[in-house]
């Protein structure tokens, strides 16, 4: 079997695994959201499209969930990952058959990013909303000085390798790794990666088959660890995912290609402006839980000199 066509058969496998588990998660659940709305819909439709496209879909989505205050921020991490899955899935079935890749270079990688994911999920959806606020927040601000970086064409420009041995290899796995552990927090993958095969001498191309099998492979595996905590938005992941295939397959298919420089430029902006918004948020959240708990301490301070009293 061809060692790609055997890749796409593993992701079909672990696809349904996730689908018959977060069935089954739904099916044992008391919660009933309902249908997603209109704009939960939109918002996947929306991300997934430039996503295809090679924007990004967490810092975008990310920004629409706050401004429109469609999800809590604790749980925005969760809801990025079991949402995306499965748009990403079809990405990778479009663009990995097609674009060539060393396997060993490929299947390592992505093995990494799914171990990163993996533990990443089972830390991220444990924390509280403060500790996500911040992680996400100082996420975005890394996200968007790569994207401004790429913009500036401050990073070199690759090679015609289309994979690495050796060190190159051990550090292509180390730092994949740890991409996959960000994505769990809501930092994209794609941007990253792209810079990392770039680094490593390696033909951009390369990159594409690279960062959609990583996020198609550790997405389902980081999602399942999400819906186990119950650390994502039901309704919203669910519209994630109904609005984003067809954004995927409109974007691949039909639109293929755009000029991107200003929406790049746009998506710069927007995620420091949410990114700021988070850390605030986390600000504001910290300080008004000290002056709870100094008004409390008082409080049981004149308690107990009005029973002496």
């Amino acid at each position: 079997m061809n060692p790609i066509t055997g890749l796409l058969a593993a992701l079909s496998a672990l696809t349904a695994v996730f689908v018959a588990g977060w069935s089954r998660m739904l099916a044992s659940s008391k919660e009933r959201p309902g249908f997603p709305n209109p704009l939960q819909i939109g918002v996947g439709a929306f991300t997934n499209f430039f996503d295809t496209l090679g924007i990004g879909s967490y810092a975008t989505t990310t920004t629409l969930f706050r401004f429109f205050d469609i999800v809590d921020d604790r749980v925005i991490p969760g809801t990025l990952n079991v949402g995306h899955t499965l748009p990403t899935v079809v990405q990778t079935f479009i663009y990995t058959s097609i674009i060539p890749v060393d396997v060993p270079t490929l299947f390592s990688m992505i093995g990494a990013s799914i171990l990163g994911a993996w533990l990443g999920a089972g830390v991220v959806a444990r924390w509280p909303k403060r500790t996500v606020q911040i992680g996400m927040g100082i996420a975005l601000l890394a996200a968007a000085g790569l994207m401004f970086m790429t913009q500036m064409k401050l990073f070199p420009g690759g090679g015609e390798a289309l994979g690495v041995t050796g060190v190159k290899l051990v550090i292509a796995i180390v730092v994949n790794f740890m991409l996959g552990a960000l994505m769990t927090l809501g930092i994209g993958l794609y941007a990253p990666c792209m810079i990392l095969v770039s680094l490593l001498g390696m033909n951009p191309k390369a990159a594409f088959p690279i960062m959609m099998g990583s996020c198609a492979f550790l997405m389902p595996v980081g999602g399942l660890r999400f819906i186990r905590e119950q650390s994502y938005s039901l309704r919203a992941a669910f519209g994630l995912a109904l609005g984003g295939i067809p954004g995927v397959v409109l974007a691949a298919y039909i639109v293929k290609e755009l000029p991107l420089d200003v929406v790049r430029w746009l998506v710069i902006a927007v995620v420091i402006y949410t990114a700021a918004s988070m850390l605030f948020s986390a600000y504001s959240f910290s300080k008004s839980s000290t002056i709870s708990a100094m008004a409390f301490r008082k409080s049981r301070e004149v308690s107990k000199l009005n029973v002496r009293g």
